[in-house]
């Protein structure tokens, strides 16, 4: 199976031990590697995952909530807790530094209600999606275990699985040669790619708050419907004897009860429309834009990592001891200190501790090696992140169009229910001798009847 870099997966030897490289493992495909060749709808293709609640167990002291997680790809149905998520994720994690893993959604706080339950369903619906369409994570065989595995302890499966492998940089045989396919501008490329996911961050932050609110205001408009709709049949169904005085238009008000008792089944029906229209509109354009801003977010806790100032360490260099970190250069890369013909690291003056004077030299010059390598892989692999984020970016477009969608099949269902329901008011308009009269359109800026 192939990883993100092109080539199968193969553990790499630790500097520490070094030997001649394989010539076949140092072939590169054809083209240059850095660049993806990805369209929105192969990495939606990818899979498709559901998550669904199952209804809460009663443990010992507690109920838990368990998740039904299905996958398309793999054919595959298991069950899942949050505790499974999260053992996942921490998995993910240290297996790839480099890439941008998405958040996990808060942990269970006491008193949850079913509102915070629902949410959080659909943030790891979101989260596992965004996993396994990722090129890299995808072809990885952990997601395939938490996806697929039935068997009783999954946690302790990820964990085993982790212990086996080293993370992607030690998987993949293109870390090696990661610099000679990242630009020689790289560090502008990421400047513009901060302040232009910054924007688009920002106005799909505000869609999203907008989209939110006319959900919740169908929401309400529907229960204010089905509420109106109560009243009146409330009103039509009151046994309250009239007066005396008033048994000259006892008639009329009697044909009025009837037909106000009738109308609650279309104000029902007009507030399931109602309803569905915002259920249709929270599903296809609420819960897009939050997974695009959950890849957004993850892209930019990446990003700032990776560049995190002009004189910040790069990625795969901050694990070393502060007084071995380098001195690093506009790209990100290792320099070389003035008046001395090794890079720019060892310790300061008067700073090397003990452990540090016991490394012999060719130990630090693996260590050396390594993090500069991890370093030009670091930014290679951002690189493909930042692709990535522009691959998703025509998710826009099918954004508004299910918002579009929506309204338009929402008005026009609700449009009939309205004229459906018009025929059944003509009793409810009397004429001048008491006779019913159908409704009059407005004139002169007033209403009918």
């Amino acid at each position: 199976m192939r990883n993100f870099c092109g080539v199968h997966d193969s553990p790499v030897p630790p500097v520490s031990e070094p030997r001649a490289p394989d010539a076949g493992q140092m072939q590169v495909p054809p083209g240059n590697p850095l660049l993806l060749s990805l369209t929105l709808q192969e990495l939606l293709a990818r899979d498709a995952v559901q998550v669904e609640l199952v209804p809460e167990k009663k443990g010992l002291f507690l109920k838990h909530v368990e998740y039904e997680v299905s996958s398309q790809r793999f054919k595959s149905c298991v069950y899942r807790r949050y505790n499974d998520f999260v053992v996942f994720h921490e998995t993910l994690l240290p297996k790839f530094p480099y890439r941008m893993v998405p958040a996990l959604p808060p942990k269970r706080m006491l008193g949850a209600d079913r509102e915070f339950i629902e949410a959080r369903r659909r943030a790891l619906k979101r989260f596992i999606n965004l996993v396994a369409r990722h090129p890299p994570f995808s072809e990885d065989t952990i997601l395939k275990l938490f996806l697929s595995f039935s068997g009783p302890d999954v946690q302790n499966k990820l964990k085993e699985s982790a212990q086996c492998l080293g993370d992607e940089f030690m998987n993949c045989r293109l870390a090696a040669r990661a610099k000679d396919f990242l630009p020689a501008d790289i560090q502008t490329q990421f400047a513009m790619s901060r302040e232009l996911i910054r924007n688009i961050y920002n106005s799909f932050h505000k869609l999203r708050d907008r989209a939110e609110r006319m959900v919740s205001r169908a929401i309400d408009n529907a229960a204010d419907l089905l509420i109106f709709g109560k009243e009146l049949s409330a009103l039509g169904s009151d046994t309250t004897p009239l007066p005396s005085w008033a048994s000259l238009n006892s008639s009329t008000w009697g044909s009025l009860k009837q037909a106000l008792k009738g109308l609650s089944v279309e104000f029902a029906l007009l507030a399931d429309k109602a309803a569905q229209q915002g259920k249709q509109e929270e599903n296809d354009v609420v819960e897009k834009l939050n997974l695009f801003l959950d890849l957004l977010q993850s892209y930019k806790v990446s990003l700032a990592a990776a560049c995190s100032g002009t004189d910040a360490v790069p990625w795969g260099l901050r694990e070393l001891p502060g007084p071995w970190r380098p001195c690093t250069s506009d790209r990100g890369t290792v320099t070389r200190r003035q008046g001395s013909g090794r890079p720019g690291w060892g310790p300061s003056p008067g700073r090397a501790g003990p452990g540090a004077r016991r490394l012999s030299a060719l130990q630090q010059e693996n260590v050396i090696q390594t993090m500069e390598l991890r370093s030009h892989f670091s930014l290679y692999c951002l690189h493909q992140e930042t692709q990535l984020v522009h691959v998703y970016l025509p998710l826009t477009s099918h954004i508004l169009g299910a918002f579009v969608n929506s309204q338009i099949q929402g008005h026009k269902e609700m449009s009939k229910v309205w004229n459906d329901l018009q025929p059944k008011l003509r009793c409810l308009f009397v004429g001048p001798h008491g006779a019913p009269a159908p409704p009059r359109p407005p004139q002169d800026g007033l209403s009918a009847h």
